[in-house]
């Protein structure tokens, strides 16, 4: 029998087990699917592991004659709760170095990516994890560059995914991994999913970095939330913050990641957002309630950031 491909999910103090569980499910519904249609090649098996005593323990894996000594991918599911701390995080760490270095390819979900960071394997690197979460990443890891607009990010030998459900995006890449795409879609149709190519940014709204510590940045950032980004002149915006406009736009960029017109469009939009979402005001109202005289320049500017078209998100999202 052909050596089946093992996919290892780390049950690690805090972990979702609903994502655990999700995921065992959808892999093993793969490979039920694989055998029915007499698939050849390597079958897809999936294993779950813990550390006891700091030691790895291999728990709930099927029972699969042929199966893989050791798994091909260990995923690193979302977490409740808080993300998990550094000195609990720090023997897992140890073991997922080792596994990297041997070959094993890593992969968190969400919160997921708290874990992987303390490896010291992310560093340098394009990650993806939630935006509610992303400032506090940036803190703990401050030489790991966070995105948020995107669903994952595959670097080859780790793999990051974005929001608590992104398990399932994260699920579908890996079966037409090891499966193929013919069988990745059908398992997608069967759970009533969408197919990979979704991304992070349809579904989440901006959210500023707001914990800097740059207390005339902030001033203008409350300036900017309250006034819906409609006064951005650049002497009125460095006049709230009583910086000379240069030493205002480098300390704006560096607290905030973005340049004034960048985050007062993401301001604007979010708000486009709430219209589209629960008004029924036409796309050409909604544009001149953020600020937008030019109906066409709104739809340009809002489809970049979001990924959609104004018309695209109301259908998706109208309440």
């Amino acid at each position: 029998m052909a050596r089946a491909a093992e996919i290892g999910l780390v049950l690690y103090p805090g972990v979702q087990m609903a994502a655990v569980l999700g995921m065992t499910d959808l892999f093993q519904s793969a490979m039920e699917l694989g055998r029915k249609k007499g698939r050849a090649g390597p079958l897809l098996t999936v294993s779950h592991w813990r550390l006891e005593d700091g030691v790895p323990v291999r728990v709930d894996a099927q029972a699969e004659s042929g199966a893989a000594s050791r798994p091909c991918v260990l995923v690193l599911p979302p977490a409740l709760g808080d993300p998990i701390r550094r000195e609990e995080a720090a023997p897992f760490a140890a073991w997922l170095r080792e596994c990297h270095a041997g070959g094993i390819q890593l992969a968190s979900i969400c919160a997921g990516a708290f874990l992987l960071g303390e490896t010291g394997l992310l560093a340098g690197r394009t990650i993806i994890t939630n935006w509610v979460i992303a400032e506090m990443f940036e803190r703990r890891f401050p030489d790991v560059t966070v995105d948020t607009d995107r669903l994952l990010a595959d670097d080859g030998d780790i793999v990051t995914a974005g929001g608590v459900m992104a398990w399932v995006d994260l699920g579908l890449k890996l079966i037409d991994r090891f499966l193929g795409p013919t069988i990745m879609l059908e398992i997608a149709r069967q759970f009533v999913i969408d197919p990979p190519g979704r991304e992070q940014r349809y579904y989440s709204t901006f959210s500023p970095r707001l914990l800097h510590g740059d207390a005339a940045i902030l001033k203008v950032q409350h300036f900017l939330q309250a006034s819906e980004a409609r006064e951005i002149g650049l002497d009125v915006l460095a006049a709230q913050a009583g910086l000379e406009e240069r030493t205002f736009l480098r300390r704006f960029r560096k607290a905030t990641g973005l340049t004034t017109t960048d985050y007062c469009q993401r301001l604007r939009v979010a708000k486009a957002q709430e219209h589209l979402q629960f008004t029924t005001r036409s796309v050409d109202r909604v544009a001149l309630d953020v600020g937008y005289n030019d109906p066409g320049a709104f739809r340009k500017v809002f489809a970049r950031i979001v990924g959609l078209t104004p018309g695209e998100y109301r259908k998706r999202f109208r309440s």
